[in-house]
């Protein structure tokens, strides 16, 4: 029997945890109060978001660029543990035209294990880059920024490991 392996799913925060809605929904803000210059928006976030996140059959890995920020004003505000971190390159080459700047660094990170990437900004250039250059599954699912993660988000990560 060859031992299944956990995907990853990469969480990008601006767009998918944060929305950029014209809702106003704003949660609770929670200790420690952030300075205001780390971001007005961190009371956009739904604190059921963790759980949901947590409940999902994936490991979580932070695929944003708040880098280590997210561990420290993100994780505790959605319950979740501090989660490992995509470091993305100072210097690295330039992917090719329309495929997003964070696709080859996702790739090579996941290292042909199977993942989900969940995002505001993919697009079909990432989808055919990611085909083309990661040998393991992979689900790149676009969230819509003004609504950040919904029902119908959750049920599609959750099917798509099923």
């Amino acid at each position: 029997m060859v031992p299944t392996v956990t995907p990853l799913l990469f969480l990008d925060v601006d767009g998918p945890l944060i929305p950029f809605g014209a809702s106003g929904r704003e949660y609770p803000t929670y200790a420690p109060r952030p300075p205001r210059a780390v971001s007005p928006l961190l009371a956009r976030l739904d604190p059921a978001q963790g759980p949901r996140l947590a409940a999902l059959p994936y490991e979580l890995v932070w695929a944003t660029t708040w880098e280590d920020d997210a561990n420290t004003w993100i994780a505790p505000r959605l319950g979740l543990p501090a989660l490992p971190l995509v470091r993305w390159p100072e210097d690295g080459p330039e992917p090719p035209v329309g495929v997003h700047w964070k696709t080859p660094g996702l790739v090579a990170w996941a290292d042909g294990r199977p993942f989900a990437w969940v995002d505001d900004e993919i697009g079909a250039a990432d989808r055919a880059w990611v085909a083309a250059h990661h040998p393991g599954r992979a689900l790149l699912h676009r969230v819509d920024p003004r609504q950040g993660l919904t029902s119908g988000d959750f049920l599609r990560l959750a099917g798509w490991v099923g």
